[in-house]
């Protein structure tokens, strides 16, 4: 299995777990993986694992948002053009967001999370279930032995977990298919039918979601989005 540590950049919150996580690959030289976001520990963090491991030679990311990339620039590195890893494109959660897959390992970003449910916005914000789900199933025909998320722990159960996920998201699509055919059309309504169970404080990322399932269903011909009220 490819040669790795995982360093946690101290940004937690509901969406980020416990913090970023960058990864720091290979030896003589490594890459960087999401180096996070500017803050100045985790940074130096990263400067001091790779040095010990015989200098860094680029950087790569899974995706553009600030809590895997605005490290970048503080870092000064260049881009890896030459870096071992297969690159598999997987939008969903991001339109650019792509996955790196190396003997037996894939860094995943934010299509899986260590625990919890990674969360899928709409096509304004830059997602698409439809591209999620279809992300998904990329990573679960690959030969796997660890998934390693942009948050939240190593995932040693990768196919069981990729599992999870879309079991999870096809259990929202058909609460949320069961409202609208109930005649439901308030968007409250249907968010408290589809994510009864989600806490307050993630009830707008549950909204997101929602709004990124009912597109998909809408493509599907399955609703008319013109019809849905506020």
């Amino acid at each position: 299995m490819i040669d790795f540590e995982r360093l946690v950049a101290p940004n937690p919150g509901p969406m980020t777990l416990e913090g970023t996580n960058t990864y720091v690959v290979g030896r003589d030289p490594c890459w960087v993986i999401d180096p996070g976001p500017e803050d100045h520990g985790h940074l130096d963090r990263i400067r001091a694992e790779g040095d010990a491991r015989g200098g860094i030679h680029g950087y790569l990311l899974t995706h553009g948002h600030l809590d895997h990339s605005e490290g970048v620039t503080a870092l000064d590195l260049p881009p890896a053009v030459d870096a071992p890893f297969e690159r598999i494109l997987t939008p969903g959660h991001a339109s650019d967001h792509v996955a790196f897959y190396a003997d037996g390992v894939c860094f995943c970003g934010d299509l899986i999370l260590g625990h919890g449910s990674a969360i899928v916005p709409p096509e304004e914000m830059g997602g698409s279930l439809r591209d999620y789900l279809e992300s998904l199933e990329k990573l679960a025909a690959l030969d796997l032995d660890l998934l390693a998320p942009g948050h939240g722990p190593l995932i040693d159960d990768p196919q069981a977990k990729i599992q999870d996920y879309l079991d999870h998201r096809l259990m929202r699509e058909r609460l949320l298919v069961d409202a609208l055919e109930s005649g439901e059309r308030s968007q409250e309504k249907l968010l408290d039918a589809a994510w009864f169970d989600v806490p307050q404080e993630l009830r707008q990322a549950a909204a997101f979601a929602m709004r990124a399932h009912l597109e998909k269903l809408a493509e599907d011909g399955r609703v008319d989005l013109t019809e849905l009220e506020d």
